[in-house]
């Protein structure tokens, strides 16, 4: 099956714990907001916001850990250049596929795409020794990445598959590779975060069916969701299913705490929705499929009209001769 043929809902995670924290819309207030937050906490001593976000305090390296161990270390979670991580894995092959994906995730963070995207695909296909495997399962368990899963919605990831998959989608989906990126996110579990950024992908290619289909059944619960529901209005109503696209976007507006912005989105679309509604009915020419068979009673009433008005032209000519 390829990418984008799911037969089914894809947003049900049934697992009991996930790597996704809480998701934040992105709005120009939060986004001056966290800068000048940012700023403030570096200058107070917290961790610098060019290196790779940790959920707590960094982990402490064991004493007798070997050489390789801690140059790794230091080039992830004290340095800010995706460079060093990709020297240090050149130094120490069985950890080169690590220093990659981890490069990749701070390229990532960093705005630069494009090379994040290079990394993490690298990173993805270089087999790491056990001691490799060892220091990721120890000491990057609490490495945060903030993914964008869809436009203005970010969700920060714990260090796992999901983290690098979803960075790599994005990546590429800046990139303007948007087939690859959809095949990347469909090799992830079901999770809500996953499928944003699948329908996200799909909906921007036109894959409109496939958007209903992955999002059947769909209740507005949290953010996620209802950015989620967001999309499946938008496609049913490209489809023409007006009726279920307003109760999607109804949907969307139910639950009182709904971000603000999304709520604002849902509002702008249901007037988009009834202005095409609009549009429909003042359409001329959908005014005279629906009026054809007066027409054509009209039509005929004025046959018959001028037939007598020729007759009783004629039976005067008679009458004067």
């Amino acid at each position: 099956m390829s990418a984008g043929q799911t037969s089914g809902p894809i947003y049900r995670d049934n697992r009991d714990l996930t790597p996704f924290g809480s998701a934040q819309v992105r709005t120009p207030v939060r986004d001056i907001a966290d800068g000048v937050g940012g700023i403030l906490h570096s200058a107070l001593g917290g961790r610098g916001g060019a290196l790779l976000s940790v959920d707590g305090p960094v982990p402490r390296l064991k004493r007798l850990s070997g050489k390789a161990a801690k140059a790794v270390y230091d080039a992830i979670f004290h340095n800010t250049d995706p460079n060093r991580l990709i020297a240090t894995g050149r130094d120490y092959p069985g950890w080169s596929g690590l220093c990659y994906v981890m490069a990749g995730l701070l390229a990532y963070k960093q705005g630069g795409y494009l090379r994040a995207a290079e990394l993490l695909q690298r990173g993805l296909t270089i087999r790491n020794d056990d001691d490799a495997n060892q220091f990721a399962s120890g000491y990057l368990m609490r490495v945060v990445t903030r993914v964008e899963v869809a436009e203005r919605i970010d969700v920060p990831v714990l260090f796992s598959e999901e983290a690098v998959f979803l960075a790599l989608s994005h990546s590429l989906r800046e990139t303007g590779h948007l087939e690859a990126a959809l095949q990347t996110v469909s090799s992830l579990p079901p999770s809500l975060p996953a499928a944003l950024a699948r329908c996200s992908l799909a909906h921007a290619m036109g894959r409109d069916k496939e958007v209903v289909v992955w999002t059947e059944g769909l209740l507005n619960a949290d953010d996620l969701s209802a950015a989620l529901l967001l999309i499946r209005a938008r496609s049913l109503r490209r489809l023409g299913a007006h009726t279920s696209a307003q109760q999607a976007l109804k949907e969307v507006l139910r639950r009182r705490k709904t971000d603000l912005a999304l709520r604002n989105d849902a509002l702008t679309d249901r007037a988009l929705l009834m202005l095409d509604n609009g549009r429909k009915s003042l359409n001329p020419r959908d005014w005279l499929r629906g009026r054809q068979p007066e027409l054509e009673t009209f039509e005929v009433i004025r046959k018959d009209v001028e037939e007598r008005r020729l007759w009783e032209q004629e039976w005067k000519q008679l009458d004067r001769e």
